[in-house]
């Protein structure tokens, strides 16, 4: 489950808007990236249900507080003018790689990761008519570190007022939400907890149509840490969440369920390669039932989001600060270039400063042929600093134009308001992944 290029005039919070019919895309991230369907069924609608299980019930009302707090030592001498700097110890995150070159059973998959899945349980208070009520709902997530970091769905954390969190050995823990990306889907919560079990992270770009995996997760909140197998059934699904966000997601004919949401998604060498977030459903009682269609947020997706999270604070993404759409056919007859044609060019960003200009088209970047899904899915795999090829097409002249990707960085609490210094590092990072497995 960012301003990639900010493709939008009127970015909404998370900057992934898109102008209406006008097949305009934003960078900032898969949320805006959504299309009409082309076709419709007649006699009911089919429905995506994101995969967390409400529980019901008045529990009381309850708030998430976060606050910063300052240490400040009184100097023996009175007449020393004091100044009071707050400090605190930057997380870090530790590469380990692991062998996981030996292919496993189900039941050995299950083995080697249940103690690394959490069960997780959040309040949510809700007012009516002035009385306020708190529900309880329920989902999954897996521990991604041993000092006790944990990945999950925003949407099961979503407005909730505390976070509980529950480990296969029957303990549990109060979570602190460290952060999350709503455009992604993604939330990481964080306990107070040591030399925890973490699974391993693989790479979702080697997973092919048919490979075997499994699930484990906490379906309808009550079925606690249940396995469910099946395959990779697709690759790439441009899929329309309930609340209106687009991703690209992997389809899968494991069982995902109601509570399943957050959870892990495993190859059987025992890698993580998904993040279970939904599942399709019918919107109509006359529909023949659906079964075995869900879906999970490939890991390579979100990886560079939830590391930034944990270490910086904030939520850094590529961009090049520009808004498109793609050329028409029509235009097309009239002697324009297909392509991406360029709306408008973000002030100081890195488009305006390699040159863009509004009106320009972008034909080509690296030698490959564009269109704005492409360029969207291009820059998004972009590694701050590096130099994309740009071939433009600008009032009947041919040019060649090298733009350095730049970074663009948003809160991973926006409440907080918290937002780094103005000057950006453009080296990559240091790390690759939390584990990276090995085959």
């Amino acid at each position: 489950m960012s301003d990639y290029s900010n493709f939008n005039q009127q970015p909404d919070q998370s900057g992934y808007s898109m102008p209406p019919y006008q097949n305009s895309y934003s960078q900032n991230g898969p949320e805006d990236f959504s299309k009409k369907p082309k076709k419709k069924r007649s006699g009911g609608i089919i429905a995506l249900a994101l995969c967390f299980s409400l529980l019901g019930g008045i529990l009381g009302a309850g708030g998430v507080m976060f606050a910063n707090r300052l240490t400040n030592d009184k100097p023996s001498n009175e007449d020393l003018t004091v100044m009071v700097e707050g400090r605190r110890k930057a997380s870090e995150i530790e590469t380990v790689t692991v062998d996981t070159s030996k292919e496993m059973t189900p039941a050995e998959v299950y083995a080697a990761n249940v103690n690394s899945t959490v069960g997780i349980t959040t309040s949510i208070t809700t007012n009516f008519w002035g009385f306020q009520t708190t529900a309880a709902a329920s989902g999954s997530g897996f521990i991604i570190s041993t000092d006790g970091y944990i990945l999950t769905n925003y949407h099961v954390i979503e407005d909730s007022s505390s976070i509980t969190v529950s480990m296969y050995d029957g303990s549990s823990y109060d979570a602190t939400l460290v952060g999350y990306d709503e455009s992604n889907d993604i939330a990481v919560l964080k306990i107070e907890a040591e030399n925890l079990t973490p699974v391993v992270l693989g790479d979702s770009d080697q997973m092919n149509v048919g490979d075997s995996v499994v699930a484990i997760g906490n379906p309808l909140g009550e079925l606690t840490f249940s396995l469910t197998s099946g395959t990779i059934s697709a690759l790439d699904r441009e899929i329309t969440l309930s609340g209106g966000i687009t991703m690209d997601l992997m389809q899968t004919d494991c069982a995902i369920n109601s509570g399943n949401s957050g959870g892990a998604l495993f190859n059987m060498y025992g890698e993580v390669i998904g993040v279970t977030n939904a599942k399709y459903s019918s919107s109509s009682s006359s529909e023949a039932s659906i079964d075995n269609i869900g879906f999970a947020i490939p890991i390579n997706s979100v990886r560079s989001i939830v590391e930034s999270i944990i270490e910086k604070g904030y939520i850094a993404k590529p961009y090049i600060g520009i808004s498109v759409m793609d050329v028409s056919e029509q235009n097309q007859l009239y002697g324009v270039p297909a392509g991406v044609a360029i709306q408008s060019v973000s002030e100081g960003s890195p488009a305006e400063e390699a040159g863009l200009q509004a009106g320009d088209i972008i034909t080509a970047v690296n030698g490959q042929e564009m269109d704005s899904n492409t360029l969207v899915e291009h820059v998004k795999q972009s590694q701050v600093g590096d130099e994309l090829k740009l071939s433009i097409y600008r009032q009947g002249e041919t040019l060649e134009v090298t733009l350095t990707v730049g970074e663009q960085v948003q809160s991973a609490l926006p409440q907080q308001e918290v937002q780094p210094t103005q000057s950006q590092s453009w080296s990559q990072s240091p790390f690759e992944g939390f584990f990276g497995g090995r085959r």
